[in-house]
């Protein structure tokens, strides 16, 4: 089973990505309609065509810079280079050990970053000003952070040790889970949580979309809850008490494109930092 997984992704196609991308937002869309946790008076689509335009630079920012993602992940292979490679490890320890610290290393540390570099919040601030959260927000990141994740994906692959099957399995996991977590869906709260002691449950993310500090900065992680536990940044607001956006920005700003794309060069707007 592990060798088939491992061959498959080895090999994965472009389309085979692209459907994962594209079905897991038609999937999540659905579920939001039929069981959504808040009932927004929104234009889905304009706020979606927003969103979608974001994920097209998150897209093209990738495909830019792949070839970097294979050469390191060759390299670390033929070299045995990265700390997955001190203990021989049977595959699905290595795939279980490589998935939790990409995660660490390409999703919570970044975003933690992110959080505490005032120059780098500021393009980060493009994802909070959604102040509809929903499934399409998962990918809702500026060009510039989209580098900034890639940058720390790559080290996690040279630091690692990670093949490009791993990387594929990783980056397909982290593009359904974010769908999934950012999703404006209502599951039983008790399912909710214990989902959350594993992965990173609706509820558990959404109190990182608050519109305000402390929440704002808790609740880091993208596919593994582990990380924020670990590290004392987990954090439980009910999602009746939250309030999606930011308070330094002004809420009618989140679906106007160009005012977005220049938030990180506007030297009027506040960071709170």
């Amino acid at each position: 089973m592990i060798e088939s997984i491992i061959q498959y992704f080895s090999t994965i196609p472009s389309l085979h990505r692209a459907l994962i991308l594209a079905g897991g937002i038609s999937f999540f869309w659905l579920a939001e309609s039929a069981i959504p946790l808040f009932r927004f008076s929104y234009h889905k689509w304009k706020h979606a065509g927003v969103n979608l335009f974001f994920t097209a630079t998150t897209i093209v920012v990738n495909f830019a810079l792949a070839f970097l993602l294979v050469k390191a992940g060759d390299y670390v292979v033929q070299n045995k280079f990265g700390l997955l490679y001190i203990f021989p490890l049977p595959n699905w320890l290595f795939l279980l050990a490589g998935l939790l610290l990409l995660d660490l290393v390409g999703a919570w540390l970044v975003h933690y970053v992110e959080h505490k570099v005032k120059w780098m919040w500021k393009f980060h601030m493009v994802h909070h000003a959604d102040t509809h959260v929903d499934t399409t927000t998962a990918n809702r990141h500026h060009p510039g952070e989209s580098f900034f994740r890639f940058i720390f994906t790559l080290a996690g692959v040279m630091l690692l040790g990670t093949p490009v099957w791993l990387v594929m399995i990783y980056q397909s996991c982290s593009v359904v889970l974010t769908q999934f977590n950012h999703a404006n869906i209502r599951l039983p709260e008790k399912l909710d949580q214990v989902i959350s002691w594993v992965l990173v449950s609706p509820n558990m993310h959404k109190v990182h979309h608050h519109y305000m500090r402390p929440e704002t900065d808790t609740n880091y992680g993208n596919i593994f809850s582990v990380w924020d536990r670990l590290f004392g940044t987990y954090h439980y607001t009910p999602v009746d008490q939250l309030k999606y956006g930011l308070d330094v920005l002004d809420d009618t700003t989140d679906e106007n494109m160009g005012f977005q794309l220049g938030i990180p060069f506007n030297k009027t707007i506040k960071t709170d930092r």
